[in-house]
């Protein structure tokens, strides 16, 4: 049988195969962290719909993972191993609910159980001077990596997606319609990030390295981070 009626046949075999992924749902793991769907295709391509089951994982010790909500209405979170959603509540309002039944359309996550503490200096206070640092420090690092911080903010902004029912974004703006951005001030939090420098418009914006969600110590807010002052103390955790 000639070489090219083979590659023919294999190709057959696996556009059959039921296990595999459908068109932009493809998970790829890169390092130790797993990426489900893409930024890009869910604010430029409307792939709105979940790329993954949240559900469906297994292994929840240490488990750590953020993106949208389904259909860009509301965050999610996976914070060691329990799930989070938020969602905008009113014209000020919000809930945060504790489930596993998410379906985000783009999300990454890892599972990491060891860590290495640092305390962030005093005069990293911003998240421009944030992103600096954690660059600096990782520099010799794999790359790309999970991270956490823990302690109190000074203040924060973080949002909520809340696209309304029926749009189809085309564009980054568009997929921001209807966001609700809230203010925080004198809390203390924990906030998971993941840091990379070849994921932009993957699972990181494509003008910053870093995406990073916030949730209150009372589990009471939680949304995208996009601002922040720290307080004295903060404490971050970098993979062993």
């Amino acid at each position: 049988m000639k070489l090219p009626i083979l590659l023919l046949i294999a190709w057959l075999l696996l556009a059959c195969d039921p296990n595999r992924p459908a068109p932009g749902q493809a998970i790829a793991s890169d390092t130790s962290l797993t990426v489900a769907g893409s930024m890009e295709a869910t604010m430029r391509g409307g792939k709105l719909s979940g790329s993954i089951d949240l559900d469906t994982l297994q292994n929840r010790e240490g488990l750590y993972g953020l993106g949208p909500g389904e259909y860009l209405r509301g965050e999610v979170l996976i914070f060691d191993g329990r799930g989070y959603l938020s969602r905008v509540d009113g014209p000020d309002g919000m809930t945060v609910t504790q489930t596993m039944q998410l379906r985000p359309p783009f999300f990454v996550y890892t599972h990491q159980r060891t860590w290495n503490e640092y305390t962030v200096p005093t005069d990293v206070r911003t998240l421009d001077q944030f992103v600096d640092y954690l660059d600096q420090l990782t520099i010799g690092d794999p790359r790309p990596f999970v991270y956490r911080l823990a302690g109190p903010v000074e203040r924060a902004t973080i949002h909520i997606q809340n696209l309304p029912e029926g749009t189809v974004p085309t564009s980054p703006e568009e997929a921001h319609r209807g966001q609700q951005t809230y203010a925080l001030k004198d809390r203390q939090v924990d906030i998971l990030g993941f840091f990379s420098t070849s994921h932009q418009g993957i699972f990181t914006p494509l003008d910053s390295y870093v995406h990073m969600h916030l949730i209150t110590h009372e589990r009471d807010r939680m949304g995208h981070l996009d601002g922040v002052v720290f307080g004295e103390g903060m404490k971050l955790f970098l993979p062993e």
